[in-house]
């Protein structure tokens, strides 16, 4: 093959950035494509040329392999990198990309279609002698055959989408009496998702770790792994923290699953990168899981502790040339680990977020690694994967690795959303994963309903706030009056003043009284409590002091009334109600159904004038690639349903109306 000299990358935001920093280290030219949502995002704005491929929606842009092949013949460019997630495991997608005279990065139709249905790659693998989970892969997908083959696997067992990944289409079923639903509530998902609705049954391996192996193959037979990473910290099947190497891994294992996944891959004549995913068990037993025939979401760890740009490799490969790497030649040293940062709300059963990024600004720390697709005043939309961005941290072990990574969280505000960055905190700082003992039940294990609420503010945080709050009303008064010609620089240069201030974080406002001397000495009087406040450093963004003898720091930006802050690596959004009555704080009865994030009405459950009760399914909305479902929260009669299914609706949005009552 032909020196590539211009990729077209088929994807969006981080993948899509971390694919072009590598094609220019190499002088290789860049393409992006983009939909009217994008038309302002990082990714558009950083590749050499840009071209648009249609409306928001993924199935009018993203997934239209025929006008991203359009837009690669129109740029010249010769080759396509499809990223991961959209046309990255699309059989047809990657033969039409050939059939123009397109390089592919990646491997060729007929792998991609060998393991792209789960069913059928679980079969290949049974007979190349790969450990598989017992379960049911056959093609007859009624009900009846799957319930009976169920009943044949025990319980508890796992429904999954054939054609799926990332946790869609998965179900866990604990009882016989529950298959029925959770057969139909994935099949559903599954058919939303991957436009297939085959399914496939496997007996529920329970607490086991979720372990992958990295495998590259060239055109020329030649087939290597590049060792492990545990992505057993998942929620709702999706990986939430990734870590290389796996903290139980023992060389004469690593070998083992090494050469299973290498077997996996010789067996379908693979090329490029490959992931082969296992379940590894207490006793050291592992079982093919899946092959992702793309590159992987955290692939960044494997870069780390290797010392391979796995996206130059998959070049190199695309150009025909050999992995120029023996087995010998791959060592893992130290250790790496990645978080996912979402836009989500941890305190709202972690539905998407949307909304706009006001200030994202990652922290400069040794062996720290961001790859992130926003920026910030960038809108965050409902059409695409909640993902914002990952951090990824290095360390010569484990320890300085996890510790890296918390300096990089707690010190890299990104304010605007809701978004996880607390709850990666807290998953990092739990005794389970710092003593390397994470499994799949880690999430399920360490938090409680309680972990994911909105924590109370400390006595510190208190001052803080109140000192912030303060702070920004003298910003304000500054411009106000400078504007108006007076010149002063804070309060203090007029003599003592004593503010009365009142703002609320969560639901019960809080009164502070700032105390200002002559000599700009403060103190902070709280529910009867006095702090001594000395200000270190104050700026806009930026506010530092010793509250009673003891350093705190605080990052901050102020929207309007708003304040959003991170203190000591706590995010904490407060308002300025100073002024405002109770009368201002009154929320609508819980009767009124809304939308909880931007998304699509998949499913209306319930008709006008039907008698409902607490919990019952009102509709189901889909964003952010997931299906959410939307309850009552009183007994009573529905009044009025206001949407249908296929209908998009906002954040905000009537769903429907229920009075309380019966009939």
């Amino acid at each position: 093959m032909a020196k590539i000299t211009k990729i077209l990358i088929a994807n969006r935001g981080e993948i899509a950035l971390r694919v072009m920093r590598t094609a220019r280290s190499l002088g290789i030219k860049t393409v992006a494509v983009y939909s009217d949502a994008d038309a302002a995002a990082p990714h558009t704005i950083a590749a050499d040329e840009a071209v648009c491929i249609g409306a928001a929606p993924v199935g009018q842009s993203y997934l239209r392999g025929d006008a991203i092949i359009a837009a690669a013949q129109h740029c010249g460019a010769d080759a396509i990198h499809p990223g991961y997630g959209f046309l990255s495991e699309n059989a047809d997608f990657a033969a039409a990309v050939e059939e123009a005279g397109i390089t592919f990065i990646g491997p060729t139709a007929e792998a991609i279609d060998l393991m792209g249905n789960k069913a059928a790659a679980k079969r290949l693998m049974i007979e190349a002698g790969v450990p598989c989970v017992p379960g049911y892969e056959e093609k007859d997908q009624t009900e009846a055959r799957l319930l009976a083959a169920g009943s044949d696997i025990g319980f508890p067992l796992m429904v999954k989408a054939a054609a799926g990944g990332g946790g869609r289409g998965m179900r866990l079923v604990h009882a016989e009496q529950d298959l029925k639903g959770a057969l139909e509530s994935a099949r559903s998902e599954a058919e939303n998702a991957f436009g297939s609705g085959e399914l496939i049954l496997e007996k529920a391996i329970i607490k086991p770790r979720h372990v992958e192996i990295q495998v590259f193959a060239d055109n020329f037979g030649h087939t290597v792994h590049f060792g492990e990473r545990d992505c057993s910290v998942q929620r709702r099947h999706q990986k939430v923290i990734e870590e290389s190497p796996c903290p139980v891994m023992t060389p004469e294992l690593r070998a083992q699953m090494g050469q299973a996944a290498v077997d996996a891959a010789k067996s379908i004549n693979y090329r490029g990168a490959g992931t082969v995913e296992f379940l590894l068990d207490a006793e050291g037993e592992f079982y093919f899981l899946e092959m992702n025939t793309r590159l992987q979401v955290e692939h960044p760890v494997t870069e780390a502790v290797t010392g391979v740009d796995l996206v130059a490799l998959q070049i190199q490969v695309a150009e025909g040339l050999p992995l120029g790497l023996n087995q010998d030649d791959i060592q893992l040293e130290g250790a790496a680990i990645e978080i996912r940062l979402y836009a989500e709300d941890p305190a709202n059963g972690f539905l998407p977020a949307t909304g706009r990024v006001e200030l994202w600004q990652p922290a400069a720390i040794d062996g720290v690694r961001y790859d992130a697709g926003i920026v910030s005043g960038q809108a965050i939309s409902p059409f695409y994967d909640p993902m914002l961005a990952k951090i990824i941290a290095y360390g010569s072990s484990r320890e300085i690795a996890r510790q890296r990574l918390l300096a990089a969280l707690r010190a890299t505000p990104l304010f605007g959303l809701p978004n996880n960055r607390d709850f990666l905190i807290a998953c990092l700082e739990r005794d389970a994963f710092i003593a390397g003992q994470a499994t799949t039940a880690f999430i399920a294990e360490n938090f409680s309903e309680q972990d994911f609420a909105v924590p109370p503010v400390s006595a510190h945080e208190q001052v803080m706030l109140g000192v912030a709050h303060f702070v920004q009303a003298q910003i304000r008064h500054q411009a106000q009056a400078i504007a108006v010609g007076d010149y002063y620089l804070n309060f203090s240069t007029l003599g003592g003043t004593r503010s009365l201030l009142k703002f609320r974080q969560g639901e019960e406002p809080c009164a502070a009284e700032i105390r200002v001397s002559n000599a700009g000495a403060v103190h902070v009087l709280i529910d009867d409590q006095g702090f001594d406040v000395r200000i270190l450093k104050r700026t806009a963004s930026h506010l530092s002091c010793v509250i009673n003898g003891h350093t705190h720091a605080m990052d901050m930006l102020a929207l309007g009334q708003l304040l959003h802050c991170s203190i000591d690596g706590r995010q904490i959004v407060s308002e300025n109600v100073t002024g405002r009555s109770a009368a201002d704080d009154t929320t609508a009865g819980s009767g009124r159904v809304t939308a909880p994030m931007h998304g699509s009405v998949i499913k209306v459950s319930v008709a006008k004038g039907e008698q409902v009760s607490i919990g019952q399914q009102i509709c189901v909305v889909e964003a952010m690639k997931m299906q959410h479902e939307i309850t009552a929260e009183i007994d009573g009669i529905v009044e009025d349903v206001f949407v249908t299914n296929g209908q998009q609706v906002a954040a905000g949005d009537m769903l429907a109306e229920i009075v309380e009552g019966s009939e």
